[in-house]
């Protein structure tokens, strides 16, 4: 995972195995929600996950920045398919 040289304790915490593995779950969850997202014109990225606090940071883009749905497609499309998908995930936000 990462160069024996390098003293794991001088990483910053949330890069653990752990952060990585929810990483990975997050974004294959994104995955299955962005073909619908992009068939609107929009898009949406993965910016990071905030953990212990269960945060998914996400950034809209193309049609998604200022359509006032949405936040209806963050709240009721995107973390409900998060969340069912990685229990850990407490709440997703864009920026």
């Amino acid at each position: 995972m990462t160069d024996p040289a390098i003293d794991e304790a001088q990483l910053p915490k949330s890069r653990t195995e752990e952060y990585i593995e929810i990483y990975q779950k997050v974004e294959k969850a994104l995955d299955l929600i962005r073909p619908g997202i992009q068939m609107d014109g929009g898009n949406i990225a993965l910016v990071d996950v905030e953990m212990p606090a269960g945060k998914v940071v996400v950034q809209l883009s193309g049609a998604c920045v200022g359509c006032p749905s949405s936040i209806m497609t963050l709240k009721m499309g995107v973390e409900e398919c998060i969340r069912s998908e990685v229990p850990q995930i407490t709440e997703v936000v864009a920026i």
